[in-house]
């Protein structure tokens, strides 16, 4: 939990102090929200783009956009009534008064320091991708780590300690119990971890009790972990199962198709061969 804090604070916005949304990448290396970034330079007096466009940068092309973009959360509204009341320019980063557009400074809310933006403002800037996957993943994986309910107690329901795969459910210590009772072909099924999603459970080693992880084209076997280190097979030419399966597939199908196209030549064969016995006989 100690680790997941600290990585979480690496994800906040300086200005918002809420997980990056559209991270821009400033000149000095740090990252602030399109949305705060626009707001900052509004209040020292530029005028930006509209807050709730896409970043006009090369990182934000269609072809490099992200494919989480239709999932992003939505700035508040009340920051953004602020920002519309303050109007926008048709140019990023032109700031009220002068005719003739000049170089942009935005004050940069974790060095404290004066960052040169350049005429362009926020649109020479370049959308921290990579940052954005990386905040939407830990979304996940924080919705992921979220407790997991016994899918089988009467309100209020307890955290579920178990699951088992042959049931595909997940169950509290005593309801377990319950539903695996001693002396049933049911008390024989291995707890495993509270989960959701139940996966399939693998093919396992005879010999180490081990899930299967490689196929040993020498041997022509499966074999886990444990069989690929023994001496065995050290000079086996070893593959994953899945590599191993496709070849094999690959394999199967060419060898099917072959003997399906073959089929009628030889049935015609066979029919002239039954003719010439018949003849033969006569």
């Amino acid at each position: 939990q100690t680790s997941m804090k600290n990585m979480e604070r690496e994800l906040v916005c300086p200005v918002c102090k809420e997980m990056y949304k559209q991270p821009l990448a400033l000149p000095c290396t740090h990252n602030v929200c399109h949305v705060c970034a626009s707001e900052v330079l509004l209040q020292h007096g530029y005028l930006c783009c509209d807050p709730t466009s896409e970043p006009s940068s090369p990182a934000a092309t269609p072809a490099t956009r992200s494919p989480r973009l239709g999932r992003r959360a939505v700035p508040k509204p009340d920051r953004l009534d602020r920002l519309l009341k303050s109007g926008f320019g048709t140019y990023p980063g032109r700031k009220r008064g002068p005719v003739h557009p000049q170089s942009v400074s935005f004050p940069c809310p974790a060095c404290r320091r004066d960052v040169d933006l350049g005429e362009r403002g926020l649109g020479s800037l370049f959308r921290n991708l990579t940052l954005e996957r990386v905040v939407e993943r830990y979304r996940q994986t924080i919705n992921i780590s979220a407790a997991i309910m016994c899918q089988f107690c009467k309100p209020p329901q307890l955290e579920a300690t178990k699951g088992c795969t042959e049931c595909k459910s997940s169950f509290c210590n005593e309801c377990f119990k319950l539903y695996h009772p001693w002396g049933t072909q049911k008390a024989q099924h291995e707890p495993t971890p509270p989960t959701l999603t139940f996966r399939p459970k693998g093919l396992m080693c005879p010999e180490h009790k081990e899930e299967v992880t490689h196929y040993c084209k020498t041997c022509q076997r499966l074999v886990c972990q444990l069989c690929r280190v023994r001496r065995t097979h050290t000079s086996h030419k070893i593959t994953p199962v899945l590599s191993a399966y496709q070849a094999l597939r690959e394999k199967l199908t060419k060898s099917l198709a072959y003997i399906l196209s073959s089929q009628d030549t030889v049935q015609t064969q066979i029919a002239e061969l039954e003719e010439t016995v018949k003849h033969t006989e006569v």
